[in-house]
């Protein structure tokens, strides 16, 4: 029986920080369960090699001697071995194509292949996800884009006081210069030209929920979508405030046949037969935050097409979106790539369908991070190690060599096993077209 485990340093993007699994639970791991723990020397995750090893671990050159290996982001395509356990973020189950020679190498040398993204209840509901993290970030993020993005048309607001995520110390502090942006606000108000200033969520999950924590520190005002439409025609509106919105699938299509009603478990199962209408809102939007699950089924919700129109008509409200989402060419159309932390902001031109880095230029600001909860690693790391924890031992103990059947994981592991010894189990043979 296996009781040795690996954590990797994180080498796919310069200011990945975050861990699987933190100090504390190693410690817990090693001393209470009886695991032997190897890690990757790292100079920047945000846990240091001195924590790991008061913890017990061993402070190791390379992991790949452990049979289990725990990461986060995608690993290199040559980093696998033989018939390994390796547990991360793989970002294949939707065919992604950049991770296709990917997959097909993890086939290759007959992995198994546990994908946090899969881990879920009965009901189908994650257990363990960095996604409230990602929307914490991701809004103050575009808060402090959009105090940016203002200033280059010559607009100077409180947004200007806050700065990108992964400057602040910690969550609490970002919140408190937050709050007092909101406070500031609440008291002198905002330039008329921005009245109403208007935030829109896409979503009501965890990613949604997060960003939706961090706007709520300011003076703020929850409208629906119906009222959205009519805000402007309101005579008197407050610049003390600013209003939020949260739309939901039926919100953002409809049928396509007029006479047919929107049901849900319909529009999943059967997107085609749907039509987007998110287009409406755009118009009455200062910023939009992007934060729902998308595929390529699903109509998307901002096209070059509506982006070219709103500027031959002038400059629009829509000043900047949050992609927390971020799937390259997907809901957002203009979003064509996720941006790093050192360079997180581009300026999307329609009139030449280019982007540009940075804040200044004709368009629309994108914020597209695509490793949002690691500007707030700490904090990210500690709730996900907690999540994981009941399940780092049956993980690493488990004998991959039996049937898929007899794997002895515990239910919701079992199901986030989308390799074993290289063949896509049950729920994910679909997958085996994508690497045809």
């Amino acid at each position: 029986m296996n009781n040795i485990i690996g954590i990797r340093h994180e080498d796919k993007y310069v200011m990945e920080r975050r861990v699987a699994i933190t100090p504390d639970l190693a410690k817990v791991l090693i001393e209470q369960q009886g695991l032997e723990i190897l890690v990757e020397s790292s100079p920047k995750r945000i846990f240091s090699d001195k924590e790991f090893a008061a913890a017990g671990a061993k402070i190791v050159k390379d992991v790949r001697k452990a049979p289990v290996i725990f990461g986060v982001k995608e690993m290199p395509i040559d980093y696998f071995e033989d018939e390994k356990t390796y547990i991360f973020f793989s970002h294949t189950i939707k065919g992604q194509e950049y991770n296709m020679p990917l997959l097909k190498r993890m086939v290759e040398k007959k992995i198994n292949l546990i994908d946090y993204e899969k881990v879920a209840d009965d009901d189908g509901k994650r257990l363990i996800f960095f996604g409230k993290f990602a929307g914490l970030a991701g809004m103050i993020n575009s808060l402090w884009s959009l105090g940016q993005r203002l200033m280059e048309y010559g607009i100077e607001t409180p947004f200007l006081k806050i700065e990108q995520a992964h400057k602040y110390n910690s969550l609490e502090e970002a919140k408190k210069v937050i709050s007092n942006v909101g406070e500031e606000i609440a008291e002198h108000g905002l330039p008329a030209e921005l009245t109403p200033l208007t935030i829109g969520f896409t979503g009501y999950g965890n990613v949604s929920n997060g960003a939706q924590e961090i706007a709520e520190l300011l003076p703020i005002k929850e409208i629906s979508p119906k009222e959205l439409l009519l805000l402007n025609k309101h005579k008197e509106l407050s610049n003390n405030v600013l209003y939020k919105v949260i739309f939901k699938e039926w919100d953002m299509s409809v049928p396509k046949n007029a006479s047919d009603k929107f049901e849900l478990q319909d529009y999943y199962k059967h997107p085609e037969k749907y039509v987007g209408v998110f287009e409406q809102y755009l118009p009455h939007l200062s910023i939009l935050m992007n934060c729902m699950y998308w595929d390529e089924r699903y109509p998307k919700i901002i096209t070059k097409k509506w982006v070219k129109k709103a500027f031959g008509n002038g400059t629009p409200k829509l000043t900047v979106i949050g992609d927390v989402t971020c799937d390259p060419d997907g809901s957002i159309e203009i979003t064509h790539k996720g941006t790093e932390i050192e360079d997180p902001v581009f300026v999307y031109n329609p009139d030449d369908d280019e982007a540009s880095m940075g804040f200044q230029g004709k368009g629309i600001l994108v914020m597209a991070v695509d490793i949002l909860p690691s500007e707030l690693p700490r904090e990210s790391s500690i709730a996900f190690s907690k999540a994981l924890s009941k399940y780092v031992k049956p993980i690493v103990e488990t004998d991959y060599s039996v049937s898929y059947e007899e794997l002895a994981l515990p239910n919701p592991i079992k199901r986030a096993l989308i390799l074993h010894r290289g063949n896509f189990t049950p729920d994910f043979e679909y997958m085996k077209d994508f690497i045809k």
